[in-house]
């Protein structure tokens, strides 16, 4: 019998425990490459059960403005796919069971090829990928490459997503399938929690995996909101908000240590908020 990927560990850990699970995202690279590293195990020191780490992109199609100035903020400072390995590595030597799922587009993967950037992926200890632009249709293969490494190939559901779409999906998705609240970018628009649920039991009835909740969660009140249905919450654009007030001012160089408490501080909140769900709550979300 083969050990359970460290996705699947976590999310069982935390249902275990009758909770929600925590995916908070940051651009890697950003506020500096220093920072990175600090930031990471902060947020699992924090609560966080699974890290998003987004690979720097000059056209983000997906990312509202917090995130894509993150991302060109990485790529002012030769921040690239090799680099966001190379940190993973790093966050290795010291912590070797919190998930780590990069996120991106599909360009610098191709550029480095997939066979060479999966083996380099789990080299690097990297539990799971997400490509945007990536059509489940497509990626047959590449996910047999990834599965070939011990690596998760997540991907996206919307509100638009058709039910043979999510069928798709539930074909070749591994670890958990990430669903957008929102029609539009990340950190936009406003959240309808009902509706949220409604598609959240859609998802369902097609994939058996867990079912994280991203793009729209700003606050301890939207995250306890989303927690009492899904499997986990996701957030990105407040938390880098938040890494942003916290060091615009410093000087290079002096930027991982603010960066790293204003990251777990913040989302230290959002754990206590999802830790405080009534039982009830939880077992909503465990039986939806």
């Amino acid at each position: 019998m083969t050990n359970p990927s460290r996705i699947a560990a976590a999310f069982a850990r935390r249902a275990a425990a009758g909770g929600c699970a925590l995916i908070p995202y940051v651009t890697a690279g950003d506020p500096e490459p220093a920072a990175t590293v600090p930031v990471m195990h902060a947020l699992v020191g924090a609560g966080a059960d699974v890290l998003e780490l987004g690979v720097p992109f000059s056209d983000p199609m997906a990312d509202g403005p917090v995130i894509q100035r993150a991302s060109e903020r990485a790529l002012a400072q030769g921040v690239g796919l090799r680099d966001v390995l190379a940190m993973v590595a790093e966050f290795r030597r010291q912590d070797t069971a919190t998930p780590v799922v990069l996120m991106g587009y599909a360009n610098p993967i191709e550029r480095m090829g997939q066979a060479a950037f999966a083996a380099a992926a789990r080299e690097a200890g990297v539990d799971g990928v997400l490509v945007v632009d990536y059509p489940p249709e497509e990626v047959v293969e590449f996910g047999r490459m990834l599965a070939g490494n011990a690596i998760d190939l997540i991907f996206l559901l919307a509100p638009t997503t058709s039910d043979a779409r999510i069928r798709a999906v539930a074909e070749v998705a591994r670890g958990y399938v990430y669903y957008v609240s929102l029609k539009g970018v990340t950190g936009a628009g406003h959240l309808d929690v009902a509706e949220v649920e409604r598609r959240l039991a859609a998802i369902r009835a097609h994939v058996s995996l867990p079912v994280g909740v991203g793009f729209g969660i700003r606050d301890a009140e939207s995250a306890r909101a989303l927690g009492a249905a899904a499997d986990a919450v996701v957030i990105g654009s407040r938390l880098i908000q938040e890494i942003e007030a916290a060091t615009a001012d410093l000087p290079a160089g002096e930027k991982a240590q603010p960066a790293a408490r204003a990251a777990g501080d913040w989302l230290r909140t959002i754990r206590q908020a999802l830790d405080g769900l009534p039982p009830a709550s939880r077992e909503t979300r465990k039986s939806a």
